[in-house]
């Protein structure tokens, strides 16, 4: 169908040339771009992103990735700007203000008063000698040579490169801030990336009566009787309650292909030694990394005494999210 390659090729095409501008940005990333990092770096007080129209649209995306990533910051409207809203900024602050052009009239119009305040202005444009430029205290090229849209006025590469360089900073940042996952988890609290990043295992694991637990003496009739009420795998314990191991459905297919009689065997003589445990304040994901890497749906939950306390499922933690 003709139609069919020509709507390939044109988004091809168009990915292609702002590809090309992402790879000219990147040669441009120099010692301007380290300016703008220490100023938000040593900022007392927060980050201000200001633009408007599609310049104001990507600046909101890259006031939330600095926020989503431990740097304070939001959108400020130019006109709400000198209509009042000015007045949120303070000298601590420091603003990056976008314009393509960088003489974009309502954003211009702010710039004298945000001089006035005293606060340090990081500008996001196209042009580097142009008003806003020159008022500036970093300027950041984002010019292009072409936009993707065939007429060269929709902004689309110029979009791209400068959200590229919004998450190129957010991501320096956050680098230089030496942040964990458990920090970015603060800012992430709802969601996907909440539930992966600040589930522990203790909120997820199966406990008391729903814990499987045999004695290495235990016959294999009464593992075999476990594992079936509770989900296929069943813990081995010592005279003292210390796992000892583990016996699954796969350990039991395994041995019925060498035995004929399995119900002559004691738990201690079947189970898989050294079992493969968790500790109930580890986080979930890290169960199912370690489920992911062993091939296991299952994992024992243990106490530092060894005691088994819990047992943590593949398919809960599908049923959660946290896969």
């Amino acid at each position: 169908m003709k139609k069919k390659k020509e709507i390939i090729r044109k988004a091809k095409e168009v990915i292609k040339k702002e590809a090309d501008e992402l790879l000219l940005l990147r040669k441009r990333i120099g010692d301007n771009f380290v300016k703008a990092v220490e100023a938000i770096y040593n900022c007392k007080g927060k980050v201000i992103v200001s633009g408007i129209g599609k310049s104001g649209i990507i600046g909101r995306k890259i006031a939330a990735t600095l926020s989503s990533t431990g740097t304070p910051a939001f959108h400020l409207h130019p006109t709400e700007g000198i209509h009042g809203d000015v007045g949120l900024v303070t000298k601590e602050d420091v603003v990056i203000a976008i314009s393509k052009s960088g003489e974009t009239e309502e954003l211009f119009r702010l710039v004298p008063a945000l001089e006035r305040i005293g606060a340090f202005i990081i500008s996001f444009t196209g042009n580097p000698l142009s008003s806003l430029a020159k008022h500036s205290d970093v300027v950041l090229d984002i010019s292009v040579d072409e936009e993707a849209c065939p007429y060269n006025l929709v902004p689309t590469s110029s979009t791209a490169v400068t959200l590229a360089l919004g998450d190129a900073l957010a991501l320096c940042l956050f680098s230089l801030k030496n942040l964990k996952p458990k920090d970015f988890a603060l800012f992430h609290p709802g969601g996907n990336i909440g539930r992966k990043l600040l589930t522990k295992v203790e909120h997820v694991m199966l406990t008391g009566s729903y814990v499987p637990i045999v004695t290495v003496t235990s016959c294999m009739k009464e593992a075999v009787l476990e594992m079936t009420s509770k989900r296929g795998i069943t813990t081995v314990v010592d005279s003292k309650g210390k796992i000892k191991g583990v016996i699954t459905d796969g350990d039991l297919r395994r041995l019925l292909e060498k035995k004929s009689d399995i119900f002559k065997l004691c738990a201690g003589k079947v189970m898989t030694h050294k079992p493969r445990t968790i500790k109930k304040n580890d986080l979930a994901i890290e169960a199912v990394k370690l489920m992911e890497a062993h091939g296991i749906t299952s994992v024992p939950v243990i106490d530092t005494a060894k005691h088994p306390i819990g047992i943590i499922h593949l398919h809960d933690l599908m049923r959660l999210g946290i896969v």
